[in-house]
């Protein structure tokens, strides 16, 4: 599939700027405000690509009314050719490509150089806002390529055929550290690649190898913290012809929000026991089936009680 695309063609294509700034969310658009290119919409991530109302993970996505409203404002038709950019080595293109080709666009692409690259290569850019009539689109909502917190079950189960990529960072990934959600780990069985990876000189490469963590013909499902990173990787992998792809949008953070899902850490060493009591609550933990972050949850649980016991 083509995913990546490099032209400053702003006659043949509708373009949309998602310029974005984790932690400054007024940035995007000030910035679009500014200057664009010429005739793009501005799309912001939380504002129009999440439903931050949701508590389905930290960004959750949208309802399927709320794009179709966000496309038909847009005066979007099934027969235009999009393009979608951002600020460069970012993953918020991705995202809003992910979500159009949910809503079932066919011709839509990710630019692969940033806004300023494109202007200092002679794009046009203009300070004025555009206005489209809006559209009557009618949505063919794909959703094979989508994954929720459910389907994610069946996979962990074997129920059904998939690979779980986390595209976090590694220390994430490991439950070495958690600087956004309430439980560091990952989901049971998840392979990592980091998506910073496909980031090089600010602009996606789209030399990136992924054999050493997927094979071409294994069905994947990417997640990463809220489903706003996982997206450029599940794009890549489009790009390199992996052709059974699964987004979960949701992501750890929405994965988490089940206290009965487990969550696998790395850890050289398990829960330390330094009595006949505590030895026997981790045995009995052990044996229970208890594994990772909710073994070593529980462990702490289990030894406080028994030490307001004393």
């Amino acid at each position: 599939m083509k995913v990546f695309i490099e032209t400053l063609d702003t006659d043949q294509y509708r373009w949309i700027d998602t310029r974005y700034e984790l932690g400054k969310p007024e940035t995007g658009e000030t910035l679009y405000r500014q200057e664009h290119i010429e005739g793009a919409i501005y799309w912001d991530l939380e504002k129009d690509l999440s439903d931050m109302a949701s508590e389905a993970g930290r960004h959750p996505m949208p309802s399927n009314e709320k794009l179709v409203g966000l496309i038909r404002q847009s005066g979007l038709s099934a027969d235009d050719h999009i393009i979608v950019y951002d600020q460069g080595g970012a993953p918020f293109a991705a995202r809003a490509w992910w979500l159009l080709k949910y809503c079932g666009f066919e011709n839509v692409y990710i630019s692969k150089m940033g806004f300023s690259e494109m202007k200092e290569n002679g794009a046009a850019v203009s300070e004025e806002i555009p206005e489209f009539t809006p559209s009557n689109y009618e949505p063919e909502f794909k959703n094979e390529i989508y994954a929720d917190r459910e389907y994610v079950k069946t996979v962990i189960k074997g129920d059904e055929l998939g690979i779980l990529l986390d595209a976090r960072s590694p220390e994430r990934y490991a439950g070495i550290e958690e600087p956004l959600d309430r439980v560091a780990g990952r989901i049971p069985g998840a392979h990592n690649f980091d998506w910073s990876q496909l980031v090089s000189h600010g602009k996606l490469d789209t030399e990136v190898d992924f054999s050493s963590v997927i094979q071409q013909n294994e069905p994947v499902v990417v997640y990463c913290g809220s489903g706003v990173t996982a997206a450029p990787l599940y794009a890549m992998l489009a790009e390199k012809g992996y052709d059974s792809l699964r987004l979960y949008t949701g992501g750890y953070s929405d994965w988490i929000t089940d206290p009965e899902n487990e969550v696998e850490i790395d850890r050289e060493h398990q829960p330390e026991a330094s009595d006949e009591d505590t030895r026997a609550i981790l045995a009995k933990l052990i044996e229970e089936g208890y594994s990772g972050e909710m073994l070593m949850k529980k462990f702490e649980y289990e030894k406080s009680l028994l030490q307001d016991k004393k």
